[in-house]
């Protein structure tokens, strides 16, 4: 004898035509069953919504289904006598509508409750695997970029000094961490035709993919400009005029900069300060130099001229040039700041640019006590030996 249940929402127990019994509610599971393997059989969006479509027509012999706004469509058009065709949601898990999907039933006539279940629970095991799909999508997106980006980190990477030079008497080192996987920081040493070593640290207005772009481009005309050794400060002069002449893009980019010439056997240095943060200049039984700007930032002005300023560099002492990112470091509100860098940097016990620039980073990772990083950091350091009285002292 045939089980009854009750319809939804009604407390009778209807007749023979509007009952299921238990084999009719298995075979209504198992065909549900089997449209969700379907469904979940693709972890594309389109076959997704092909697949639903196609189980609606053929299985449930409907006159039509469709995805508005999709242009996705099967059989007839889901609309019958005028009348408003059976609409089901596929909501993801937040709550958002992915899509909907309307149906035609055969000559006009209403829903089924059997068509009408199999549908509702259809179109549940639609919006999961519709959300799986664009979930994977996302995801495999999301590698792909990021592969590009570790790619593109370690080729700006490959970009940095691979080897330091060696100078008797002197030490140079230098260190450059990113905000993200790129960044717009630059560094460089080059030699010069008369023997000295030209040194830059440069700043690309901004942070990530555009001023990493930047920032290459940059390193190619400065590479170019300098392998001719020309005076240091017809070198900004030229860079700036340079960037300038590269468009709008470039100018919203524009670099600061600032540029050394070393004559490592007289002891003296040359510096040009293109709207960068000062450099540093430390000298025994001296006040500590600033290097300020002498000009605006690397194409941001057409026509700019940019003046030098000459140091002895004298045994014992040391030099920093840095980008601002190791400055605007937080501790809540307070800011690491110019002074206490220079301070960190004058007060340094070590000798070595390696083991200075090691007492910055631990002063300023310290001071920040853990927070996240939220600018470029690049530095370069360059010493010279004391004299053999001062080390016998």
């Amino acid at each position: 004898m045939a089980a009854e249940i009750q319809l939804p929402g009604n407390g009778e127990t209807h007749g023979i035509g509007e009952t299921i019994d238990l084999q009719q509610q298995v075979a209504r599971l198992q065909a549900l069953l089997e449209a969700s393997r379907q469904v979940h059989s693709t972890i594309h969006e389109e076959e997704v919504l092909e697949q639903v479509l196609r189980i609606v027509v053929r299985e449930l012999e409907m006159a039509g289904a469709a995805f508005p706004g999709t242009g996705m469509s099967y059989g007839d058009e889901p609309v019958s006598n005028g009348r408003s065709a059976p609409t089901y949601p596929l909501d993801d898990r937040a709550g958002r509508r992915l899509a909907e999907l309307v149906v035609a039933p055969p000559d006009g006539r209403d829903l089924t409750l059997y068509e009408a279940d199999f549908i509702e629970g259809l179109a549940l095991q639609a919006a999961v695997a519709l959300e799986n799909a664009r979930n994977h999508k996302r995801n495999i997106e999301f590698a792909r970029v990021q592969q590009d980006m570790d790619a593109a980190r370690a080729i700006q990477r490959s970009l940095l000094p691979h080897h330091l030079p060696d100078i008797p008497g002197y030490s140079v080192a230098f260190r450059s961490d990113t905000c993200y996987e790129v960044g717009g920081d630059y560094l460089d040493l080059v030699d010069q035709p008369d023997g000295s070593i030209l040194m830059a640290v440069a700043d690309v207005a901004g942070k990530g993919m555009a001023s990493a772009i930047m920032s290459t481009s940059f390193r190619s005309a400065f590479r170019a400009m300098a392998a001719g050794g020309p005076p240091l400060d017809e070198l900004a002069t030229r860079m700036n005029q340079y960037h300038w002449s590269e468009g709008e893009e470039a100018r919203r980019r524009y670099v600061t900069a600032i540029f050394l010439r070393l004559h490592q056997e007289r002891g003296e240095i040359e510096v040009v300060n293109a709207g960068h943060n000062p450099g540093f200049l430390v000298s025994p039984g001296v006040a500590p130099r600033q290097f300020e700007a002498a000009g605006t930032p690397l194409g941001l002005l057409p026509g700019m001229r940019y003046s030098s300023e000459q140091a002895v560099f004298t045994p014992g002492s040391r030099l920093l040039f840095y980008t601002d990112g190791l400055t605007e470091v937080f501790r809540g509100d307070e800011e690491f700041g110019p002074e206490r860098l220079l301070d960190e940097f004058s007060q340094c016990k070590a000798k070595n640019a390696d083991d200075i620039l090691d007492g910055v980073w631990a002063a300023i990772e310290s001071f920040s006590d853990g927070g996240p990083q939220s600018d470029d950091m690049t530095a370069l350091a360059l010493c010279r030996a004391a004299a053999a009285t001062e080390l016998e002292a």
